[in-house]
C-alpha cells in the first residue's frame, strides 16, 4: 500500500530531516519545505543540511525544494508536518491554501500553545481536516540515530487503518521498523509528557541524583502519565508499549534528549532564560510543562512530578528543594 500521493516534508530541522533521509529511501522523489530560502540553497549547493544532521547526504535531483507554502501544499497529497510545537502557528500563518483533502502525518511532538490544544486538534479545528486523514508519528525514536542508520522503531496511530498501513509502510526501511494503532490522543499526550518527564530525569542529573533514583523518578512518570492518559483519553492502551514507555525511557535517558540536555542545564543552577540561550534547540518540553499544567487545570489529575516541574521552569522553585520535596511523594 503506498502512502497518498506526492509526499511533502515540511521543516528544516533536525527531526525533519531525518524523515527527509528516510524518505529519499522510500520515495522516487519528494517536496521538502523551509521557511528560510538561503537554507535550501546551502543544502542543493552541498547535498547535506549544514545546520542539522550534517553526515546525511542527499541526492538534491530527487527532491522539489519549496520556501513558499501555499505552492507546497498546492503540490502535494501527503504532508509530513516536523516542525517544533511553538513554531506551527507562525509556519502556517501564511497558509492560504486549502488542506482539507490532503492527508496529514504530525511528526510534533508537543502542544499547539495558546490554545493549549494537541496538534492533530488543531489541524481538525482550524483546517477543516478529517480525523481519518490525520495521522501521528509516535517514538521511541532520535533523528540522530535516524541519521546514523542505527536501529530505531516509529509508531503511526490514525483512525483510518488502511491510512495508517500506507504510512507506516512508507517510514519503514532496512534500520525503521513500524507499528500502528488508533491511539492518536494517547501517544500524542505520551510524547509531549515525555519531554516534560525528561526536563525533571535532566535536572536529577544536574543535581547528582544517582541512577537508582533515575529508576524510581521514570517508574513513577509512566504511572503519572497512565493516570493523565486514562483521564484525558479513555481507551484500551498497554502504557508498557513502546510509543508511551519505550518513547519516555529513551528521552529521559538518551544524550541526544534536548529536554534532558536543558533540565541538566537547569539543575546545574542555569537560569532558565540561559539553557534556551544555550541550547541550539527547542526544549519542547519548557512549553509542553506549561500547556499541560493548563489542561490539567480541568481534569485535577494528580501529577507531582508535572507539578514540580513546572514549580521551577515558571515560579523559580529551587531545584534542589522542589525535587527533594518531590522524592517524598516516592515509593
Amino acid at each position: 500500500m503506498q502512502i497518498p500521493g506526492k509526499v511533502a516534508v515540511m521543516g528544516g530541522g533536525s527531526w525533519a530531516t531525518a524523515i527527509a533521509k528516510i524518505m529519499s529511501m522510500t520515495q522516487t522523489n519528494f517536496n521538502w519545505y523551509m521557511r528560510r530560502p538561503e537554507q535550501i540553497e546551502e543544502i542543493q549547493k552541498y547535498g547535506h543540511n549544514p545546520s542539522y544532521l550534517t553526515g546525511v547526504k542527499f541526492d538534491v535531483n530527487n527532491i522539489k525544494f519549496y520556501d513558499n507554502i501555499n505552492q507546497v501544499v498546492k503540490e502535494s497529497d501527503t504532508l509530513i508536518f516536523a516542525t517544533p510545537s511553538p513554531f506551527l502557528k507562525q509556519h502556517l500563518k501564511k497558509l492560504k491554501t486549502p488542506m482539507k483533502d490532503k492527508v496529514i502525518v504530525s511528526a510534533i511532538k508537543g502542544i499547539v500553545p495558546d490554545e493549549n490544544m494537541l496538534v492533530s486538534d488543531y489541524f481538525i479545528n482550524f483546517y477543516d481536516i478529517p480525523s481519518g486523514n490525520i495521522a501521528v508519528l509516535g517514538g521511541p525514536c532520535h533523528a540522530e540515530e535516524v541519521a546514523l542508520e542505527r536501529l530505531s522503531y516509529l509508531s503511526i496511530t490514525c483512525p483510518d487503518s488502511n491510512n495508517a498501513q500506507a504510512i507506516a509502510g512508507a517510514f519503514t526501511t532496512h534500520f525503521v521498523r513500524t507499528s500502528t494503532s488508533k491511539d492518536v490522543i494517547g501517544v500524542e499526550f505520551a510524547s509531549v509528557l515525555k519531554n516534560v518527564y525528561a526536563i525533571v530525569s535532566g535536572i536529577c542529573h544536574g543535581l547528582k541524583y544517582g541512577d537508582n533514583f533515575q529508576a524510581i523518578l521514570m517508574s513513577n512518570s509512566i504511572v503519572e502519565m497512565e493516570r493523565f492518559l486514562n483521564a484525558t483519553s479513555p481507551v484500551e492502551r498497554n502504557i508498557c508499549d513502546s510509543a508511551y514507555l519505550g518513547d519516555l525511557l529513551v528521552t529521559a535517558y538518551s544524550r541526544f534528549s534536548r529536554n534532558r540536555i536543558f533540565g541538566t542545564m537547569i539543575g546545574k543552577g542555569y537560569s532558565v532564560k540561559t539553557a534556551q540561550l544555550e541550547m541550539e534547540m527547542i526544549a519542547e518540553g519548557y512549553y509542553g510543562t506549561k500547556c499541560t499544567k493548563e489542561l490539567n487545570e480541568k481534569y485535577k489529575i494528580d501529577m507531582p512530578i508535572l507539578d514540580t516541574v513546572y514549580s521551577i521552569l515558571y515560579e523559580h522553585k529551587s531545584p534542589v528543594t522542589a525535587i527533594s520535596k518531590l522524592t517524598e511523594t516516592f515509593k
